[in-house]
């Protein structure tokens, strides 16, 4: 049952005045339960329960981190219909997307288990003493990963799992040892409250200390305001806009103690359609790319909202099958009336800029809060010179940029923001025919992509869910997969430290019978 309370550790608190209602798209009507927004005492105490529980969740081994993050995988699922139809209710997406991102969280729980029972993330490095080494002694050096300390995740708005409360960034923050603090999404309050539930009591069944979680609610930013500028939080992951994850960055940077923000936020996802491709296949494409661009609703953060292409009869074919594609697929609902209105705001401006020709644009009558798909094209010369035609329009929305030659084609891929990802369509061997795109591509974006579509992230270890800014604020780090884990944790060195005193993962016997690099040789093998 949902209570519309604060999870301050183990507790359910409700001090504040301020509440709020999530909302139901489909019904365009608030949702029953009334939230109450965490106050300042609230705020501070999860954090320093979250303090207090890092002394010995930092410490706990790879075994009994694994087992918490299984019973949080078991509790979610025990939710049962429960947690689909709020879901459902939250955010306008049909039960089967619910189900989808379900699995999906539970996946990636069960995956960092697993990494902690293998050991090897920690990156043990160890190089030992030399004491006869001439002209100065060698001492012994050990390296590990160890874990920052209390994180804040910030749920977001268009994937209330996967993403959110129990997603990846709170499951990578658990693996690395360091105490989560999520700053609850206003948009899906209940849902959160639910998986929060099965979080703590994941915690109590596994014996984790008070504090390790904690679910804060938030109708606006005052709460992830203060949740970033305090100075026990040593972290911050977002996923959401550019507007949003800047501001917190710079929260974080102007802090006494500066700390890192892992956010993930906008991207247009350019698609670049060769000549030969579009020559035989353009009909194909196009059904592909309509099926894409609506996809959610257009509520992903690889949705294709960039196609480019050289000017000519085979990208002209492309635009006509395109337009057709698109309008035969049926409107589907926004996450919210203020992410529709969002759309609909920016869809206009785009519109409204010189140059630009609207190819296709659903003009039936929807139901409320479903959006209007849209195609649009735009010359070359006029999409290079007008940065407001490189922004992202969030929702079912793509534009065409007819370019004029390959040079014209590469300067425009050169002058994009980053992305998160960049999409090359092309027959046999006529990629090779256009290096310089391709190095150019390769400079934005975080993860390229040969005769596919960027919508789907699949969760594994050689995925890269981030890219050059603003795609991300460290392009060094993804945001999916196990290797996630590096961003909340740092390296750390002991220098000529007793062996007994020395933590398992560095230890000559290896007691964990993980893989270390030993005097620059990968081993499992204890030192003698």
């Amino acid at each position: 049952m949902i209570s519309g309370k604060n999870y301050i550790g183990e507790q359910l608190i409700a001090q504040g005045e301020k509440t709020y209602h999530s909302f139901d798209p489909k019904l365009n009507l608030p949702n029953q339960t009334s939230f109450t927004e965490a106050t300042p005492e609230e705020i501070n105490r999860a954090v320093n329960l979250a303090t207090e529980a890092f002394q010995d969740f930092r410490t706990f081994s790879g075994e009994r981190k694994a087992a918490f993050l299984e019973a949080i995988a078991d509790g979610i699922l025990e939710l049962g219909d429960e947690l689909i139809d709020t879901y459902c209710s939250e955010t306008g997406l049909p039960s089967g997307r619910a189900q989808g991102e379900r699995g999906r969280t539970v996946f990636q729980l069960r995956s960092f288990a697993e990494l902690l029972r293998e050991g090897s993330w920690v990156e043990a490095t160890i190089d030992t003493a030399i004491p006869d080494r001439a002209p100065i002694p060698k001492a012994d050096l050990r390296k590990m990963n160890i874990p920052l300390g209390p994180v804040v995740v910030f749920g977001a708005s268009n994937f209330p799992l996967a993403y959110s409360t129990a997603g990846g960034d709170t499951a990578a923050a658990l693996a690395a040892g360091c105490p989560v603090i999520v700053k609850s999404h206003p948009m899906h309050a209940g849902t959160g409250e639910l998986v929060a539930s099965a979080i703590v009591k994941a915690a109590k069944q596994t014996g984790m200390p008070n504090g390790v979680f904690s679910n804060l609610n938030s109708s606006g930013i005052e709460v992830g305001v203060q949740l970033v500028k305090h100075p026990e939080v040593k972290a911050v992951g977002f996923t959401g806009s550019i507007n949003g994850g800047r501001a917190l960055f710079d929260l974080a940077a102007a802090r006494e103690e500066p700390i890192p923000v892992f956010a993930e936020m906008g991207s247009v996802n350019p698609v670049v359609l060769l000549p030969d491709a579009l020559d035989r296949r353009a009909s194909e494409l196009a059904k592909t790319y309509a099926g894409s661009i609506t996809l959610g609703t257009g509520q992903f953060c690889t949705n294709p909202g960039l196609i480019l292409g050289l000017a000519g009869q085979g990208l002209d074919n492309f635009i006509s099958h395109l337009s057709e594609e698109i309008l035969k697929i049926d409107p589907s609902c926004m996450l919210h009336p203020n992410i529709i209105g969002a759309y609909e705001n920016n869809k206009t401006s785009a519109q409204g800029q010189e140059g630009v020709e609207i190819v296709a644009q659903f003009e039936q009558e929807v139901a409320v809060n479903h959006a209007r798909q849209t195609v649009t094209t735009v010359s070359g010369s006029i999409f290079k010179d007008n940065p407001r035609l490189h922004q992202e329009v969030f929702g079912p929305y793509s534009l065409v940029v007819q370019c004029e030659n390959e040079a014209q084609l590469i300067e425009i891929i050169r002058q994009l923001e980053g992305q998160l990802t960049g999409t090359v369509i092309a027959e046999d061997g006529e990629a090779r025919k256009y290096p310089g795109m391709i190095d150019a591509l390769q400079n934005r974006v975080g993860r390229i992509i040969y005769n596919g579509v960027p919508t789907g992230v699949e969760v594994c270890p050689s995925m890269l869910h981030g890219g050059p800014y603003p795609a991300s604020t460290d392009s060094r780090f993804t945001a999916v997969g196990v290797h996630s884990i590096k961003r909340w944790v740092r390296p750390f060195s002991y220098q000529s430290w007793p062996d007994e005193l020395l933590p398992d993962e560095l230890k000559n016997a290896n007691p964990l019978g993980i893989s270390r690099q030993v005097n620059n040789r990968w081993t499992d093998r204890p030192i003698n």
